[in-house]
């Protein structure tokens, strides 16, 4: 939204959807005048309505509306920044009504990045990564078309936890998960940047974007988060895209593609930042990681286990019903039970999602019993 407040000349909001936030959609409404809003939970319907109802701006509730809304002639191109699994239906509307996309919702190819792919090249629609590391790689390859890839590295924080062995993280706290050095990000995407699920999600999503094997893809710490990711040729030379950590930079380089638009954001000073270290991911203390790559190279509908079962885990830790390496777990434990379809379809990617929810939380009721 402060993209669009810059360049109004520009850009114009024409929906707006939230889960629960009717606060802060009520008042973006009001600012910004959308043509329509959504708020995904129905029971907050009235209270949007109401606070809107002296404008022109006409209100939707349930999650069939995020998928109608999508598809109206007004809309040129999606910011997609829905949390979960709840973002693959409405984005594939999208691709279906031949809006481009601009995705900050990685779960969207995680879950079934074959059949995403698949639509958007059968629709002729653009998916413009806005995760940092993925707008990076975007950039870094705009002209080089014509030469192949031989690896990328998809930069990591480290997190709150950077550093820490097993001992101290399976006390590790909400608290503490919570306390992010670098990215103001909400509070699932915190928990998953802590565990190192949102980097090994990153590599799933990275494979889809970019027609990569998991052995071309690596993920390296850099404590500073300048150097967003790294792109490395076949002849070994190495493209990197640095900047601030800074969200409001890949989100207008995805709606103004392919063009740079200018802004007054804060400049990046080589001089505040001397030293740019890199560390080796840690994928025994923070397992996630590598059942991330496991899912990949296992492929099929692997990837939609792990997703799901991490969404219900996250959930459980931020109510403080689970320790933080149990989540790991759990996690695993649906990927090596639920019931592995190597070419599935929309369908089964659903079914499977639902599956995986309920045995995590099975799982999750045995935990306690034990404990």
């Amino acid at each position: 939204m402060e993209v669009i407040r810059e360049n109004p000349e520009l850009f114009k909001a024409s929906v707006l959807t939230v889960n629960k936030n009717s606060g802060l959609l009520i008042k973006q409404a009001l600012e910004f005048l959308p043509e329509y809003v959504v708020v995904a939970d129905a029971s907050l319907y009235e209270e949007v309505r109401s606070a809107l109802k002296d404008t022109s701006v006409k209100v939707l509730a349930g999650e069939d509306a995020l998928c109608d809304v999508v598809q109206l002639e007004s809309v040129d191109i999606v910011l997609t920044a829905l949390v979960g699994f709840c973002g693959l239906k409405p984005t594939i509307a999208a691709i279906k009504a031949g809006k481009d996309i601009a995705l900050a919702n990685k779960e969207t190819l995680v879950v079934a990045g074959d059949i995403v792919t698949d639509l958007a090249r059968q629709h002729g629609v653009k998916i413009l990564p806005v995760d940092s590391e993925h707008s990076a790689i975007y950039q870094c390859l705009v002209g080089e078309e014509a030469n192949p890839i031989e690896k990328i590295y998809l930069t990591a924080s480290g997190g709150p936890f950077r550093g820490k062995d097993e001992i101290f993280l399976a006390g590790a706290t909400r608290v503490q998960a919570l306390r992010h050095p670098n990215w103001v990000m909400g509070a699932k995407i915190t928990i998953d940047s802590a565990t190192l699920m949102n980097k090994g999600l990153e590599v799933i999503e990275a494979k889809w974007l970019f027609n990569l094997e998991a052995d071309q893809i690596d993920v390296i710490v850099h404590p500073q988060s300048i150097i967003h990711s790294v792109v490395q040729f076949t002849d070994g030379s190495m493209k990197a895209q640095m900047g601030l950590p800074d969200m409001k930079l890949p989100i207008q380089y995805a709606l103004g593609y392919p063009e740079r638009i200018k802004n007054n954001f804060e400049r990046f000073n080589f001089l505040k930042y001397p030293q740019l270290t890199f560390e080796q991911a840690d994928s025994t203390a923070f397992r996630n990681l590598a059942i991330a790559y496991a899912a990949l190279k296992k492929g099929g509908n692997a990837a939609c286990v792990i997703n799901a079962a991490n969404e219900v885990v996250v959930a459980e830790f931020l109510n403080d019903r689970i320790g933080f390496l149990e989540m790991s777990d759990v996690i695993e434990t649906c990927m090596n039970k639920i019931t592995y379809i190597s070419q599935p379809s929309l369908e089964d990617y659903l079914q499977t999602d639902k599956a995986a929810r309920v045995l995590a939380k099975e799982l999750m009721v045995n935990l306690k019993v034990k404990t």
